[in-house]
């Protein structure tokens, strides 16, 4: 239902545009106010612990998402799902990376990673397409019902999960003696400030591709099958960035980069209007391109009690800044195809 639920919400819940784009920014505030809490208890209790916490709550989100009515209904989703993305965020960067580390094959972090979210991008393609399918010919109703069925098979899939062993000692000023991984992860334990310019690059680029990803869905009266279709491209799009970002070089430069060119595309859009849907694709492809990266910067300088907390500050910049462009998309005036 990933292509499907602003339809659903607009068409079918008969919600207002500047409301449900409300209630999306209140589930990213609401992701933003618990990514650190979050990331806090996975550094402590386990990964794999806030793994199935966060795929307990997307299953509730789900329910809610199909059952709820109304601004309260939809709310209430929305902060079952923000909770269940704040308890995955950085748990799931920071298990592979340990995971990595515990097998010897530290230096292939960035292409599992890069690899792995164009997978998964692949694979909600193939989704999206399929649940656009099963709701034109059987309903909204199956196709909620088979997105909760498909979110409690994520959740056996973090119960088989196993906890790898700590990457190694601290040294008494924070740094992390990883066993048998290169010296190059010795780290210190991340600074804020070069957490937050490793994020803002990538966060800047997130919030505006959502933006535009959310006024190509919510402009002119799309049927379900052009609006799954649209959002499978924009999904595909991000999807060939991770491929890409496998063989590059992480870091800010890169990000920098890749927001920039996302600033020309947006300034095109502005200028020639046709070329509107072409930017939200570019956009989508950048995005792509300097998450997995940012992803493999961070996780190399962090310590390994912070691993979680690192990559969930990032996060917690995302969904701010997500929160405020989608707010400003909320509130433009809409056309009418």
């Amino acid at each position: 239902m990933h292509g499907l639920y602003l339809l659903w919400w607009v068409q079918e819940k008969h919600v207002p545009v500047p409301i449900v784009a409300a209630v999306l920014a209140a589930g990213d505030l609401a992701i933003a106010a618990l990514e650190i809490p979050t990331g806090w208890l996975a550094d402590r209790c386990g990964h794999r612990i806030s793994l199935l916490a966060g795929s307990f709550a997307q299953v509730a989100g789900m329910l809610f998402c199909w059952r709820g009515e109304g601004v309260t209904g939809l709310l209430t989703a929305s902060l079952f799902v923000a909770l269940g993305d704040a308890f995955r965020s950085g748990a799931d960067q920071a298990l592979l990376y340990r995971s990595c580390v515990a097998l010897g094959r530290e230096p292939d972090f960035q292409k599992i990673e890069s690899r792995s979210r164009s997978m998964q991008l692949g694979a909600l393609v193939a989704l999206i397409l399929a649940g656009g399918a099963i709701v034109e010919r059987w309903g909204f109703g199956i196709g909620w019902l088979v997105e909760t069925a498909l979110c409690t098979v994520g959740l056996s899939i973090a119960y088989a999960m196993v906890e790898p062993p700590a990457c190694g000692h601290e040294t008494s000023g924070g740094a992390v003696q990883s066993a048998g991984a290169p010296s190059s992860i010795q780290r210190p334990a991340i600074e804020i400030g070069t957490l937050l310019r490793l994020a803002a690059p990538a966060s800047l680029l997130g919030a505006t591709a959502s933006a535009a990803a959310f006024l190509a869905q919510t402009t002119g009266d799309a049927d379900p099958a052009r609006m799954t279709v649209l959002v499978a491209i924009i999904t595909l799009a991000e999807a060939a960035g991770s491929a890409l970002a496998a063989g590059l070089a992480p870091g800010t430069r890169a990000q920098v980069i890749c927001a920039a060119f996302g600033a020309v595309t947006v300034v095109v859009a502005i200028v020639v209007p046709p070329a509107f849907l072409t930017t939200v694709v570019t956009l989508a492809f950048l995005m792509g391109v300097a998450h997995p990266l940012r992803a493999v910067a961070i996780q190399r300088l962090a310590a390994d009690h912070v691993r979680a907390r690192a990559a969930s500050i990032a996060s917690a910049c995302d969904k701010a800044c997500v929160m405020v462009a989608l707010v400003a998309a909320g509130t433009l005036p809409r056309r009418r195809s």
